[in-house]
């Protein structure tokens, strides 16, 4: 009777522990509600974006300079592609298009800033951090000051960061392809760096509504194609593009890397022109592509490249207004991310928030800001929603900032949605809602969180972005 007694309660003892094992590593736990200004969570981002800011060297408008720099990170045959998790991690087959990163860097005489976009569906953090602190040991650049973004093309190499999250959606991690990464940046930046001469910077939008749609409710879209023109006094030129439809012409079937249309959109824009073209994800949460035509997806993805960049090109020959002294600025800033808050389709409940750490998440995130004159990039950690960036448009023209909100600033934090639809935790069909849902993970005032986030940083960093003494031409 005792062996038996004790084996019950062996038993019994277990189960609890087991129990208490799941709560506290899965949960449920009791999902929570509006309020951030009071965390110690947003004062400490508010003094990380403050301490950035301290770094600026007094604003200047001295004559702008500039550089650029490509570098080939296309993998070999067999990596798998990154983001679609039905394609469960398998190898890749061929390489239908090349993939690169480009990198922009630019200075006033008193600060410097540098722009990247890649290939790539995302720029990760490990990825990131490594480039910071190899680019503060090679040059006179503060790591801080570069935003990274990507085209979020889904066709791109994956494998190249650890941990569960990454692998469904990237495939294993491998080493070697983190390492290819690594390098490439690096090697565009120093590129870049070196080539830095005097330039001139003309900047405009497009009207690009019928090109976009948003792919979830009917609601507003980022409708901005919007393009920026650098001239060096060589007379070379880079063209920086950003748009924020989700590049997904290529579906889960393909298995070769390709850039998908932003990809073909630089490839003409360049073969037109004679320049390098530099392609920056906006805003592309909840944001579609309009149906295309077309024989196949890669023609499909081609046509829609292509016209987006003869957009540009006809927009730019008829003529542009440069000016060549402007202020350069840029802040970055390493904030914490709200408590993390993955629900599972009951509003009062989320999943524990440690099961963040075993998935891979971090509780930190990078926001970012560059200023060159009056344009204003804005660089967030996550699939921007198109909609709150419209908004943001709208803020930043009455403080007479050309603002250009792009993703994938060298960090993930999931989707980051308008709070009104927080609530929307499953679809139609009663299945749980992929972006207000499975991918929300930043709590019921992401909105107001990032948006104030925003404003302080860009208040930061300068009031005065035109040169009254700018030459234009």
């Amino acid at each position: 009777m005792r062996l038996r007694k004790k084996i019950a309660i062996g038993v019994a003892v277990g189960m609890l522990l087991l129990a208490a094992t799941f709560v506290v590593v899965i949960g449920p736990w009791p999902a929570y509600g509006p309020g951030y200004r009071e965390a110690d969570y947003f004062r400490h981002s508010i003094a990380a974006i403050d301490k950035s800011a301290k770094t600026l060297n007094q604003w200047t408008h001295y004559q702008l300079m500039a550089g650029w720099g490509v570098s080939d990170m296309t993998p070999e045959t067999g990596v798998p592609l990154a983001g679609y998790r039905g394609r469960h991690g398998k190898p890749s087959v061929g390489i239908h298009d090349r993939l690169y990163v480009k990198a922009l860097v630019v200075g006033d005489g008193q600060n410097m800033a540098v722009i990247i976009g890649a290939d790539i569906l995302l720029v990760p953090e490990n990825v990131a951090d490594a480039v910071r602190k190899a680019i503060e040991a090679r040059t006179s650049l503060n790591g801080t000051s570069i935003l990274f973004t990507a085209t979020h093309t889904h066709s791109g190499p994956g494998a190249f960061a650890p941990g569960w999250a990454f692998r469904t959606v990237t495939g294993k991690y491998d080493p070697k392809m983190e390492d290819l990464l690594i390098r490439s940046f690096i090697n565009a930046v120093d590129q870049g760096y070196r080539s830095m001469k005097p330039a001139r910077i003309a900047h405009g939008r497009l009207d690009a509504k019928a090109f976009i749609r948003n792919r979830i409710r009917r609601a507003g879209v980022d409708a901005d194609l919007n393009y920026a023109v650098i001239e060096r006094a060589d007379g070379q030129r880079c063209y920086l593009t950003r748009f924020s439809a989700h590049p997904t012409i290529l579906g889960s079937e393909n298995f070769e890397l390709s850039g998908d249309y932003p990809g073909f959109l630089q490839k003409n824009i360049e073969r037109f022109t004679g320049a390098t073209a530099l392609y920056l994800g906006g805003a592309v949460g909840s944001m579609g592509i309009q149906k295309t035509q077309g024989a196949d997806q890669f023609t499909r993805a081609k046509m829609f490249g292509e016209t987006l960049a003869r957009m540009v090109i006809d927009q730019t020959e008829k003529g542009l207004c440069f000016q060549d002294h402007v202020a350069v600025a840029s802040i970055g800033a390493l904030i914490e991310l709200p408590p993390f808050q993955l629900r599972f389709g009951l509003d009062g409940w989320r999943i524990s928030p440690f099961l963040a750490r075993i998935l891979g998440i971090r509780r930190t995130a990078w926001l970012q800001a560059v200023r060159i004159g009056d344009l204003l990039f804005i660089g967030t950690p996550g699939d921007f929603s198109g909609e709150i960036s419209v908004a943001w448009h709208e803020w930043a023209a009455k403080k007479k900032y050309d603002l250009w909100v792009t993703s994938f600033c060298g960090s993930y934090a999931g989707y980051i949605s308008p709070d009104k639809y927080y609530g929307e935790i499953t679809n139609q069909k009663g299945s749980l809602a992929y972006e207000t849902g499975l991918m929300s993970w930043c709590g019921p005032d992401q909105e107001a969180y990032f948006t104030d986030l925003m404003k302080h940083m860009a208040e930061s960093i300068g009031p005065s972005p035109i040169s009254p003494n700018s030459h234009v031409k």
